[in-house]
């Protein structure tokens, strides 16, 4: 079965984006996040600013252009997750490969740099990495025949979205998430009793 084309139009909205996305970043890590005007952005991807903000929202989502692929690959991590395999193990398997390549990636060190020295920033990434958690808690729910309301659905919903950024920080970060995931699995049991 072949996939159908991509479109022209399809295809030059796609490279429109991607320009704006990429001299957005280049423009951020040279200059720093508050030196640089949507105007900036504009220019340097030579378009108009009314064409930017029919790509993104504001100044912060051209940080984090793939912000809706994220949100459906999690969502897929949990429905589509091998036979025999539990949810964690499917969001685990999913997240296990991201955490690693940010961690490896020395570009990526820089985009952290500036997301962590830019408050705004750092505030948009969380709101939008969170953001997914209503999505997440939902799909776990259906898999699980539980509530997507449920406390503990959205708690675990919650924990496995904080996951990455906790153990993006150390210096085995694989293993540390898999600590994570092992907790989210087993709980707390009686530590500190």
């Amino acid at each position: 079965m072949t996939q159908p084309t991509t479109g022209r139009r399809e295809r030059k909205k796609a490279q429109t984006r991607k320009a704006l996305a990429d001299s957005a970043l280049e423009l951020f890590l040279e200059r720093g996040y508050d030196q640089v005007s949507v105007k900036d952005v504009a220019e340097a991807a030579d378009v108009s600013v009314t064409t930017l903000f029919k790509h993104f929202s504001g100044k912060e989502a051209l940080v984090f252009d793939q912000d809706a692929e994220r949100g459906e690959a999690l969502v897929a991590a949990v429905r589509d997750r091998a036979p025999g395999r539990t949810v964690l193990d499917g969001l685990r398997d999913h997240l296990r490969p991201i955490v690693l390549k940010v961690h490896e990636a020395p570009d990526f060190r820089r985009f952290r740099e500036l997301i962590d020295g830019t408050p705004a920033l750092g505030e948009y990434a969380h709101r939008m990495w969170m953001r997914h958690e209503a999505a997440l808690a939902g799909a776990i729910a259906a898999e699980t025949g539980a509530d997507a309301d449920d406390v503990q659905i959205r708690a675990l919903a919650h924990y496995a979205l904080a996951a990455p950024r906790l153990a993006g920080g150390g210096e085995d970060p694989g293993a540390d998430l898999d600590r994570i995931f092992t907790l989210l699995r087993h709980g707390w049991g009686d530590l500190g009793a």
